[in-house]
């Protein structure tokens, strides 16, 4: 217990101090928001990894997804890195940090109203994004419980209130800087105890050969393959379809959601998107699919501690089971792993919430000539304030992690990815194009929420994306087309001369 404690105060204690240190960047709002755009690839990429996975992957999706279909769950995690790390960089970053740069926008609700000149568009996404991304912030604490229950007998209670606590510390004082620093050291935390965890659990079972025997023995209760044996150690596992649903939501999502593109604002220069690109990727391969595989062993430690009084399982508490007969020095890593993945995602998610509502809802609209330092005191209060109503929420959670966070990524990004990814690349974009895309991601959520047309929130995020990338196109070219000398301007930033090194380009 007293190596436990120890490695919890050092945790801390590094966090609390980061944010002190970086105090000289929030001097400015570009410097509190997006840490004056100078951060660099290993920062970034790490910020984006971070900012990417919380206590929602490693203990509610892991525990869910790895139950549901066994080591095929796997699959999530390399979909994670392919499409919602590299694919995202590849096409998002370098067009992204160009196009926000040069319209001097900050947030993805002012990209959008400075891009397609709507004011409208730019109050309504901020209150999408206020709206959805709580029940996110909410899921973030819910994974913590059982895990620190497990490992100190402290109640739930006290380590949510204390994780916001620290996390209000080092965002008030250090803003983005703080907060992409941090993340770098709790993503090199995250690296090593996943990778030593997995080591760990798999030699308990006598080793990975003897695990995979073992879950190849357990017959699938899944409708489409019930009753066969080796459903759960198969390539794409006993319900590839759905399984597909969940590779959707959680790789394709990343490129709707404003807290993650924000990374790309905030890149330095062209070198940091090239080594970012990489690091990041090599980062979700780790962390995500190392989460998905351990969890795909999950069936291995079936026990009435994972069940519920009616019999159902409680898929929160399958990962904390398998975690709990480790020895207390893996079980410190363990949780410093955990807390290091969630305070991560915490920190991005109220940046982003306090800057979106500070800069495109209050500032001219609710409170006019609103001076570069209330900007900044806003945001510092709107931190705390997204802090206690997440605290709030995640004390009493209205259903499982995973579920809850379906709801949020399926509606920001069903009502942001297609909107914002177009109009990077297309100049045929039109306001009602936008607005469509807006509607259909958040309705197809929010309906499915109260009719259930959709068996799961996984599902109709997925749904909920795909529509906004066949909707926004097919209403944009039926409305009336945008100006076409502003948006020539817009786009001409893309065409603007540079020069750079022979070894960066064979162009003569």
């Amino acid at each position: 217990m007293g190596i436990k404690i120890a490695m919890l105060i050092i945790f801390f204690a590094v966090m609390a101090g980061v944010g002190v240190y970086a105090r000289r960047h929030t001097s400015s709002v570009d410097g509190f928001v997006l840490g004056g755009r100078s951060a660099g690839p290993w920062l970034t990429a790490f910020a984006y990894g971070t900012s990417y996975f919380s206590a929602v992957v490693f203990v509610g999706y892991a525990g869910q997804f790895g139950w549901k279909y066994g080591i095929a769950s796997t699959w999530i995690g390399i979909g994670n890195a392919v499409i919602g790390s590299l694919l995202a960089w590849v096409v998002l970053g370098r067009r992204t940090k160009i196009m926000t740069q040069h319209l001097q926008s900050r947030t993805m609700p002012d990209f959008f109203g400075e891009r397609y000149g709507s004011k409208a568009l730019k109050v309504a996404a901020s209150m999408i994004v206020f709206i959805f991304l709580i029940p996110y912030t909410a899921s973030v604490y819910n994974g913590l419980s059982r895990l620190f229950e497990m490992a100190f007998n402290i109640p739930y209670t006290w380590c949510v209130i204390a994780m916001a606590l620290f996390t209000a510390v080092y965002v008030i004082l250090g803003g983005y800087m703080a907060t992409a620093i941090n993340d770098f050291i709790q993503g090199i935390i995250m690296l090593i105890g996943i990778v030593a965890v997995i080591a760990a659990v798999l030699s308990g079972q006598g080793g990975f050969m003897n695990a995979i025997s073992e879950m190849a023995q357990i017959p699938s209760d899944v409708p489409l393959t019930a009753g066969q044996p080796g459903a759960f150690t198969s390539f794409f596992g006993p319900d590839p379809l759905n399984l597909l649903g969940v590779v959707i939501l959680t790789s394709l999502g990343t490129w709707g959601l404003p807290q993650m593109i924000g990374k790309f604002y905030a890149i330095k220069d062209e070198k940091s998107i090239n080594t970012g690109t990489v690091i990041s990727t090599v980062f979700a391969i780790v962390v995500s699919g190392g989460c998905y595989f351990l969890g795909g062993f999950g069936r291995l430690f079936d026990s009435p501690a994972i069940y519920d009084g009616s019999g159902a399982v409680v898929f929160d508490s399958i990962v904390p089971h398998m975690l709990s007969g480790l020895p207390d020095i893996l079980i410190g890593i363990v949780v410093v792993l955990v807390l290091s993945a969630s305070m991560s995602t915490l920190s991005s998610l109220v940046l982003t919430s306090s800057s979106t509502m500070t800069l495109d809802l209050l500032k001219d609209n609710v409170v006019k000539n609103m001076s570069e330092k209330k900007q900044i005191i806003t945001m510092q209060i709107l931190v705390v304030f997204f802090l206690v109503v997440s605290v709030v929420i995640a004390l009493d959670p209205p259903t499982f992690i995973a579920q809850l966070m379906g709801i949020s990524w399926g509606a920001l990004a069903g009502a942001f990815l297609a909107p914002f990814m177009y109009g990077l690349y297309w100049k045929g974009v039109t306001r009602a194009g936008v607005w469509a895309g807006f509607i259909s991601g958040v309705g197809i959520t929010v309906a499915n929420m109260f009719i259930g047309f959709i068996d799961s929130p996984i599902n109709a995020g997925a749904a909920a994306m795909a529509a906004g990338l066949v909707v926004v196109p097919v209403v944009s070219f039926i409305t009336p087309k945008p100006d076409k000398e502003k948006v020539d301007g817009i786009f001409a930033c893309y065409d603007e001369k540079v020069t750079i090194s022979r070894k960066r380009s064979l162009q003569e």
